[in-house]
This record gives C-alpha cells, structure tokens and sequence, in this order.
C-alpha cells in the first residue's frame, strides 16, 4: 500500500535525512520525499499499519530533522 503525506522541510539536504530515516524505519517498504512538493510518499511492507507507522517515522525523522511536520 502507497500513501502519500504532506510534510514540512526547510531545505533539501533535511529532505534527504528524512527520506533516509524513512527508509529505515520498520514497516516501510520504500520512501520517496521530495522537497519541491513539501510530500512524502510512502509505501509500507505488507501486513504493515499505516497508522501505526507513520508515529514512529515521525518520530524518527524528528530525531535527524527536530523541526520537520509531517502531516498523517
């Protein structure tokens, strides 16, 4: 499943932290995020729940990007 989020980034490099913390978070097959379009579009590993995946993406991205939004 494919979902695709509003965020909020400052700059590209944080974009790529994002992708990057995105992509290694359990639960997520791939992660594209681009900075342009201020989205993120995520599709998750099968069985996975959006809902309770993208807390902790959250989570996570705010760990390398503390002000970044990410809108679920």
């Amino acid at each position: 499943m494919k979902k695709t989020y509003k965020i909020e980034v400052d700059c590209a490099n944080c974009a790529r932290k994002m992708e990057n913390t995105t992509n290694a978070t359990e639960g997520v097959k791939s992660a594209v995020v681009n900075f342009m379009t201020q989205k993120m579009e995520v599709e998750f590993e099968e069985g996975a729940d959006p809902k309770a995946v993208m807390p902790v993406v959250l989570e996570n991205c705010k760990k390398v990007e503390d002000d970044c939004e990410i809108y679920f």
